[in-house]
């Protein structure tokens, strides 16, 4: 049993990561910058947290409180509206760069030395801030021991992608997170997770 931090707990895999995670014993702490998502996270089995990864002294508090073994950041910063994807990218690679940055900070600030497990994309982003954010986010996460998942484009209900099949590399949302599960103990590196 561990006690997880997971950041990013009211996404669309946040959301299906927390039963799983408490089903096999785990206590999860689901930090979520909506105060209006912290009920669903407290339905779901986890205890709310509610944060902005941006406050970066606030992440310290309360990763410190949770005193977590694991850090999940399955932190993304995108739009309901999969047209208006390209109008977040900025805000997609800040939260993966200084967001990725301020857990990295609160997990060193915590007194313990949580392991730290992150998202990121598995097939190739084009040059630019993107592509950049998620290299730079993957040697951070390396860098500690950490552990980077690389997902393919999530399909099935919540996503973008819930009536058709996307390109690959793509994997169906709940293998996504019953994947993650199994890799909360995976020795340092990138893990491709795709159907």
């Amino acid at each position: 049993m561990s006690r997880i931090f997971l950041a990013g707990a009211s996404g669309v895999l946040g959301r299906r990561l927390i039963p799983l995670l408490v089903e096999a014993g785990h206590i999860v702490g689901g930090m979520t910058r909506s105060p209006g998502k912290a009920d669903q996270i407290a339905q779901l089995g986890a205890e709310p947290i509610v944060i902005d990864v941006f406050d970066r002294e606030a992440l310290i508090k309360a990763v410190s409180a949770f005193k977590p073994d694991v850090i999940l950041n399955e932190l993304t910063d995108l739009p309901d509206d999969v047209t208006k994807i390209g109008d977040h990218a900025e805000l997609n690679a800040r939260i993966r760069t200084e967001g990725n940055q301020n857990i990295i900070d609160a997990a060193h600030a915590s007194g313990g030395s949580p392991k730290i497990l992150a998202q990121t994309v598995a097939w190739q982003l084009p040059d630019g801030p993107d592509a950049r954010a998620v290299a730079q986010l993957e040697s951070a996460v390396l860098a500690e021991g950490g552990v980077v998942l690389s997902y393919g484009q999530f399909y099935g209900p919540g996503t973008y992608n819930e009536e058709q099949l996307p390109a690959e590399p793509r994997v169906q949302i709940d293998r996504a997170a019953s994947r993650t599960v199994e890799l909360l103990d995976a020795p340092t590196g990138v893990v491709v997770i795709t159907d």
